[in-house]
């Protein structure tokens, strides 16, 4: 007498019952997918996980490139702790995060939702804010220097057509750093612009019809509807823009050149000196590493405010 359990066990599709074809189709189909991501894995592989792997091991290691390493534990990490200039560029990179990253976001956004209407000429403003974007940052800077020219350049004449004396901006110690910030703020926006007005034209039309039927406003749909949706965006934009902020370099490379006094010195600023200019590659190595532990724990962190694993679903 056959039982209960048996019949299903013999009902129940094994492993091996799919037909030969289809098995065959389907590891025809792993293989293909194996090999598409190949190239990337191996791109990842060479230019970010080796990279990765050596600066890890020559951060124990006095190197100078002409001569081997050579093994010196946690000494590169101790010179950290007392380096008063890398804790000002830690102190600066942070202070030009905090500013460039908020308000950077809140004038795209802004441009966005204005660019999201039916405004005569969208395409060329478009264009214009994003063009920035794709320029060479030096160029851009060569462009901002002229500009913060304490004797002939646009901000002090602008300044002086209103009666007020304009300051020497990029050699104070006073305004370097504003001066640095303003660039680093109209440089991204335009990123920034184009992510938020993608989502923007993607986001649901019914809710906001149901919601004007509702009889909420412009405002109320704004702060109800749009920023909630706009979250996966939002938590995007914010990842890259602060990993953006943190990697700044070659604004302040041909602004200031770190000065005056560091007072705009930036991580990867002192980075470069370290391992270029001094030839410590080890200690470059170590402040790479905090630099890495410092993206990797704003990354985190601001997940876990935000909620990103529920935002980017």
């Amino acid at each position: 007498m056959v039982s209960t359990r048996d019949r299903v066990r013999a009902a129940a599709p094994g492993p091996s019952t799919a037909p030969p074809r289809r098995r065959g189709l389907l590891r025809a189909r792993r293989r293909a997918g194996l090999l598409m991501v190949a190239p990337a894995v191996l791109h990842a592989l060479i230019w970010i996980g080796i990279p990765l792997v050596a600066a890890i091991v020559l951060s124990f290691t006095s190197y100078d490139v002409l001569t081997p390493p050579r093994f010196i534990g946690l000494e590169n990490f101790r010179d950290l702790l007392s380096d008063n200039v890398f804790r000002r560029a830690v102190l600066n990179t942070s202070i030009y995060t905090f500013f460039t990253v908020p308000v950077a976001m809140g004038i795209a956004l802004l441009i966005a939702l204005m660019l999201n209407t039916r405004l005569a000429g969208r395409a060329i403003f478009r264009t214009a804010i994003f063009i920035p974007q794709v320029t060479a940052t030096i160029a851009v800077a060569l462009v901002w220097l002229w500009i913060y020219d304490p004797r002939s350049g646009l901000a002090n004449a602008v300044l002086s057509f209103l009666g007020l004396d304009g300051p020497a901006w990029l050699s104070s110690t006073d305004w370097a750093m504003p001066a640095v910030i303003v660039v680093g703020i109209w440089q991204g926006i335009g990123l920034k612009m184009l992510i938020y007005l993608a989502a923007l034209q993607s986001l649901p039309t019914d809710l906001y019809e149901a919601a004007s039927v509702d009889g909420a406003s412009k405002v109320r749909q704004f702060f109800s509807l749009t920023l909630p949706l706009l979250r996966p965006a939002t938590f995007f934009v914010f990842v890259t823009s602060v990993i953006g902020a943190f990697q700044s370099f070659d604004q302040v490379y041909i602004l200031t050149d770190g000065g005056p006094a560091n007072s705009t010195t930036m991580m990867t600023y002192e980075i470069y000196k370290s391992a270029f200019r001094e030839f410590r590659m080890g200690y470059a190595c170590a402040q790479s590493l905090v630099l890495f532990a410092l993206l990797l724990f704003l990354t985190l962190l601001n997940r876990r405010i935000t909620g990103g694993d529920r935002a980017t679903r």
